[in-house]
Protein backbone atom coordinates (compact mmCIF):
# COMPACT_ATOMS: atom_id res chain seq x y z
CA UNK A 1 0.00 0.00 0.00
CA UNK A 2 1.50 3.62 -0.81
CA UNK A 3 1.58 6.25 1.15
CA UNK A 4 -1.29 7.91 -0.77
CA UNK A 5 -3.49 5.04 0.04
CA UNK A 6 -2.64 5.04 3.33
CA UNK A 7 -3.51 8.62 4.13
CA UNK A 8 -6.56 8.20 1.97
CA UNK A 9 -7.89 5.54 4.01
CA UNK A 10 -7.02 7.29 7.59
CA UNK A 11 -8.93 10.11 5.88
CA UNK A 12 -12.03 8.08 5.20
CA UNK A 13 -11.98 6.40 8.68
CA UNK A 14 -12.02 9.67 10.36
CA UNK A 15 -14.92 10.68 8.15
CA UNK A 16 -16.74 7.50 9.18
CA UNK A 17 -15.96 8.66 12.39
CA UNK A 18 -18.07 11.67 12.60
CA UNK A 19 -21.53 11.81 13.49
CA UNK A 20 -24.00 12.60 10.39
CA UNK A 21 -24.64 16.36 11.66
CA UNK A 22 -20.92 17.28 11.76
CA UNK A 23 -20.42 15.44 8.12
CA UNK A 24 -23.43 17.58 6.60
CA UNK A 25 -21.55 21.11 8.89
CA UNK A 26 -18.61 19.91 6.55
CA UNK A 27 -19.82 19.08 2.96
CA UNK A 28 -21.37 22.54 3.35
CA UNK A 29 -18.09 24.63 4.39
CA UNK A 30 -16.29 22.45 1.84
CA UNK A 31 -19.04 23.85 -0.83
CA UNK A 32 -18.80 27.10 0.50
CA UNK A 33 -15.15 27.28 0.22
CA UNK A 34 -15.23 25.57 -3.42
CA UNK A 35 -17.84 28.70 -4.56
CA UNK A 36 -16.10 31.44 -3.06
CA UNK A 37 -12.95 30.21 -4.79
CA UNK A 38 -14.86 29.62 -8.16
CA UNK A 39 -16.05 33.53 -7.58
CA UNK A 40 -12.54 34.65 -6.95
CA UNK A 41 -10.96 32.84 -9.97
CA UNK A 42 -13.17 32.23 -12.53
CA UNK A 43 -16.37 34.38 -12.07
CA UNK A 44 -15.41 37.36 -10.85
CA UNK A 45 -12.63 38.33 -13.14
CA UNK A 46 -14.86 37.36 -16.46
CA UNK A 47 -17.57 39.82 -15.46
CA UNK A 48 -15.39 43.07 -14.67
CA UNK A 49 -13.85 42.71 -17.89
CA UNK A 50 -17.41 42.61 -19.53
CA UNK A 51 -18.54 45.39 -17.40
CA UNK A 52 -14.94 47.29 -18.61
CA UNK A 53 -15.35 46.01 -22.09
CA UNK A 54 -18.08 48.78 -23.77
CA UNK A 55 -16.11 51.88 -22.60
CA UNK A 56 -12.83 50.26 -23.47
CA UNK A 57 -14.21 49.09 -27.08
CA UNK A 58 -15.86 52.98 -27.49
CA UNK A 59 -11.90 54.08 -25.93
CA UNK A 60 -10.09 52.23 -28.70
CA UNK A 61 -12.68 52.82 -31.99
CA UNK A 62 -12.00 56.57 -31.26
CA UNK A 63 -8.36 55.89 -31.23
CA UNK A 64 -8.50 54.16 -34.27
CA UNK A 65 -10.40 56.78 -36.12
CA UNK A 66 -7.66 59.35 -34.89
CA UNK A 67 -5.30 57.26 -35.93
CA UNK A 68 -6.89 56.91 -39.62
CA UNK A 69 -6.95 60.20 -39.84
CA UNK A 70 -3.61 60.72 -39.06
CA UNK A 71 -2.68 58.58 -41.84
CA UNK A 72 -5.02 59.94 -44.09
CA UNK A 73 -3.15 63.21 -43.45
CA UNK A 74 0.03 61.69 -43.80
CA UNK A 75 -0.40 60.66 -47.07
CA UNK A 76 -2.17 63.14 -48.32
CA UNK A 77 1.35 65.55 -47.57
CA UNK A 78 3.21 63.05 -48.73
CA UNK A 79 1.53 63.14 -52.00
CA UNK A 80 1.86 67.20 -52.56
CA UNK A 81 4.91 68.00 -54.91
CA UNK A 82 7.96 68.73 -53.66
CA UNK A 83 8.49 72.58 -52.58
CA UNK A 84 11.42 74.74 -53.56
CA UNK A 85 13.06 75.85 -50.35
CA UNK A 86 12.67 79.98 -51.49
CA UNK A 87 8.97 79.08 -52.33
CA UNK A 88 8.75 77.67 -48.80
CA UNK A 89 10.27 80.68 -46.88
CA UNK A 90 8.12 83.11 -48.76
CA UNK A 91 4.91 80.89 -48.03
CA UNK A 92 6.13 81.35 -44.81
CA UNK A 93 6.45 85.24 -44.62
CA UNK A 94 3.53 86.08 -46.47
CA UNK A 95 1.10 83.70 -43.64
CA UNK A 96 3.50 85.14 -41.00
CA UNK A 97 2.01 88.69 -42.23
CA UNK A 98 -1.24 87.63 -42.93
CA UNK A 99 -2.42 85.59 -39.84
CA UNK A 100 -0.22 86.92 -36.91
CA UNK A 101 0.33 90.35 -38.14
CA UNK A 102 2.49 92.56 -35.59
CA UNK A 103 2.47 89.63 -32.99
CA UNK A 104 5.30 87.56 -34.64
CA UNK A 105 8.74 88.17 -36.11
CA UNK A 106 10.48 86.02 -38.58
CA UNK A 107 13.91 84.72 -38.85
CA UNK A 108 15.27 82.52 -41.57
CA UNK A 109 18.61 81.50 -41.33
CA UNK A 110 19.48 78.28 -43.90
CA UNK A 111 16.73 75.44 -43.36
CA UNK A 112 15.85 76.69 -40.12
CA UNK A 113 13.04 79.32 -39.46
CA UNK A 114 12.56 80.97 -36.29
CA UNK A 115 9.15 82.47 -35.47
CA UNK A 116 9.56 84.91 -32.29
CA UNK A 117 5.52 85.39 -30.56
CA UNK A 118 4.66 88.52 -28.46
CA UNK A 119 0.75 88.25 -27.48
CA UNK A 120 0.56 85.96 -30.21
CA UNK A 121 -3.73 85.04 -30.31
CA UNK A 122 -3.77 81.32 -29.69
CA UNK A 123 -6.20 80.13 -32.38
CA UNK A 124 -4.28 82.56 -35.21
CA UNK A 125 -1.23 80.61 -34.09
CA UNK A 126 -2.80 77.54 -34.29
CA UNK A 127 -3.96 78.39 -38.14
CA UNK A 128 -0.45 79.91 -38.65
CA UNK A 129 0.68 76.52 -37.64
CA UNK A 130 -1.58 74.59 -39.49
CA UNK A 131 -0.64 77.00 -42.52
CA UNK A 132 3.14 76.35 -42.34
CA UNK A 133 2.55 72.75 -42.11
CA UNK A 134 0.56 72.05 -45.23
CA UNK A 135 2.00 75.45 -47.04
CA UNK A 136 5.52 75.76 -46.55
CA UNK A 137 5.91 72.27 -45.85
CA UNK A 138 7.37 73.64 -42.45
CA UNK A 139 7.82 71.08 -39.41
CA UNK A 140 8.63 72.43 -35.92
CA UNK A 141 11.78 71.61 -33.84
CA UNK A 142 11.58 73.02 -30.96
CA UNK A 143 8.71 75.66 -28.95
CA UNK A 144 9.20 77.58 -26.38
CA UNK A 145 5.72 79.54 -25.02
CA UNK A 146 4.70 81.08 -22.15
CA UNK A 147 1.12 82.58 -21.80
CA UNK A 148 0.90 86.27 -21.96
CA UNK A 149 -0.03 88.34 -18.74
CA UNK A 150 -3.78 89.23 -19.38
CA UNK A 151 -5.53 92.62 -18.85
CA UNK A 152 -2.74 95.05 -20.67
CA UNK A 153 -3.87 98.55 -21.00
CA UNK A 154 -7.76 97.62 -22.90
CA UNK A 155 -8.81 95.90 -19.77
CA UNK A 156 -7.89 98.67 -17.82
CA UNK A 157 -9.67 101.02 -19.80
CA UNK A 158 -12.98 98.91 -19.69
CA UNK A 159 -16.29 100.49 -18.21
CA UNK A 160 -17.21 99.06 -14.58
CA UNK A 161 -20.86 98.53 -15.48
CA UNK A 162 -19.98 96.01 -17.79
CA UNK A 163 -18.70 92.44 -16.49
CA UNK A 164 -15.55 91.92 -17.93
CA UNK A 165 -15.50 89.43 -21.29
CA UNK A 166 -13.07 86.47 -20.70
CA UNK A 167 -9.92 87.44 -22.45
CA UNK A 168 -8.20 85.54 -25.43
CA UNK A 169 -5.44 83.31 -24.91
CA UNK A 170 -2.37 84.72 -26.06
CA UNK A 171 1.21 83.50 -26.44
CA UNK A 172 4.74 84.75 -25.68
CA UNK A 173 7.85 82.84 -26.97
CA UNK A 174 9.42 81.30 -29.80
CA UNK A 175 9.20 78.55 -32.59
CA UNK A 176 11.95 76.72 -34.24
CA UNK A 177 10.98 74.92 -37.51
CA UNK A 178 12.80 73.03 -40.18
CA UNK A 179 12.08 74.00 -44.19
CA UNK A 180 12.21 71.19 -46.74
CA UNK A 181 15.93 70.14 -47.70
CA UNK A 182 17.40 72.08 -50.60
Amino acid sequence: MSRTDSSLSALGARWQALAPREQRLLLAASALVLLALLWWLALAPALQTLRTAGPRHSALDAQLQHMQSLQAEALQLQAQPRIRPDDAQRALQSSVAETLGATARLSLNGDRATLTLQGAPADALAAWLAQARSNARAVPLETHLTRSAPGGARAAAAPATRPPAPAAVRWDGSIVLALPPR
